[in-house]
């Protein structure tokens, strides 16, 4: 997207295969300052700037895009202006087989980037007086490729789109689904079940197994999912 983590000074910037929440994550937002876009590591669960403590960010890791303006814990960032980017190589969900759960990897088509829209706020700390910036991800209903794994998927913007999501000053008519032709998906293994497993062979497609059947009732793994709100 145009941006590079050594120029962020970001160097060592980890490369996450199995992002988690409460994990810090390169993620694109307008410097208010500047009004220029830049990368940082921002904390994965968005902590609303009236919290007490952070205790409620592992369940602010999404944000369903139809309800974010009035949501008390997302409508402070969204009147702020505070939109992020998160690019992502792909995406996991499960579905429900006779065998168990099944995570999916889900991608461009085109294997270009994805750029989730999120939102970012900042949070101090009232013990330690520190600034601590977090995010969440915006989501949306499924398009008909994703629909069969669950009802949600996050909303992946156009790179065009990008400075309009960021700077724009009516946003709210990209908050759509990626068309499903846009998207591709592929078993993995179920090593991705497991946080403690973030390497690369976590996006090898298994051979042995089918894509997902349309029309069936998957619901996301437990521990793991993105996208449930």
């Amino acid at each position: 997207f145009g941006l590079d983590p050594r120029d962020a000074r970001l160097p060592n910037a980890p490369q996450r295969f199995n992002a988690a929440p409460t994990q810090d994550l390169l993620v694109i937002r307008r410097n208010p300052d500047s009004a220029q876009a830049e990368m940082g590591l921002l904390r994965w669960g968005l902590v609303p700037s009236f919290s007490k403590d952070m205790s409620g960010a592992a369940r602010l890791i999404n944000a369903r895009s139809e309800t974010v303006q009035e949501k008390a814990v997302f409508r402070g960032a969204w009147a702020k202006g505070r939109r992020c980017v998160v690019p992502a190589d792909a995406f996991y969900e499960w579905q429900r087989t006779p065998d168990g759960k099944q995570p999916y990897a889900i991608a461009r088509a085109n294997g270009a980037p994805l750029a989730l829209a999120g939102l970012w706020e900042n949070w101090r700390d009232p013990a330690s007086g520190e600034w601590v910036r977090t995010f969440t991800i915006l989501t949306c209903a499924a398009n008909p490729r994703l629909a069969p794994l669950h009802d949600r998927m996050p909303v992946i913007l156009d790179p065009a789109d990008i400075p309009a999501w960021l700077a724009g000053p009516d946003p709210a008519p990209l908050l759509r689904p990626l068309p499903a032709e846009a998207v591709t998906l592929w078993p993995v293994s179920t090593r991705v079940n497991s946080v403690r497993n973030d390497d690369e062979s976590l996006l090898m497609p298994l051979a042995d197994e089918p894509l997902a059947p349309e029309g069936t009732d998957g619901k996301a793994h437990a521990e793991l999912k993105l996208f449930d709100r």
